[in-house]
């Protein structure tokens, strides 16, 4: 066995086993983390950069009939709900479906709102237009957390199939 085989075979295996056993819950507290802050903040007025374009949006998906004060805090209880489920790994598959429901609505300024999302359409976006883009991680992780709810896991070892 050649040196490098086995000074990785001795340090590999177990730094990816140690992955492997652990990412799903750093991926949940960091997604966790973040929809808490985020959505805590939006509990105070003016505190949230997202705060005009999540009104704006909110106004033109409920077609004005929520104010924006209450839309803002409508988002913020959500979010922060998120947030806590996440963290605290309780009611994962309802959680779940809040936060793919809450990014459905975070998508459409991309759409609705391309001049304040975009300085040249669909190439380059702006900062606010960037900050939606990058949501397409959170997706990401939600969907790699509601791969397990039901007992399912990451392996650092490949499956052998038997023929």
């Amino acid at each position: 066995m050649k040196f490098k085989e086995k000074f990785y075979g001795k340090f590999d295996k177990p730094i990816t086993t140690w992955m492997a056993d652990n990412a799903i819950k750093f991926l949940r507290i960091s997604l966790g983390i973040i929809f808490f802050w985020f959505g805590f903040l939006k509990f105070f007025h003016g505190v949230s950069s997202a705060e005009t374009l999540a009104t704006k949006t909110i106004s033109v998906l409920t077609f004005g009939l929520i104010e924006p004060s209450v839309s803002l805090i409508i988002l913020a209880v959500w979010e922060t709900l998120i947030g806590l489920g996440l963290l605290f790994n309780i009611f994962l598959r309802e959680i779940l479906l809040l936060l793919f429901l809450q990014m459905i609505g975070t998508i459409t300024p991309l759409f609705f709102f391309p001049a304040e999302t975009f300085k040249v359409f669909p190439f380059v976006p702006t900062l606010e237009g960037q900050y939606i883009i990058k949501n397409l991680i959170l997706i990401s992780a939600g969907l790699a957390i509601g791969a397990t709810v039901r007992g399912g896991k990451i392996i650092s070892e490949p499956v052998k199939k038997k023929n």
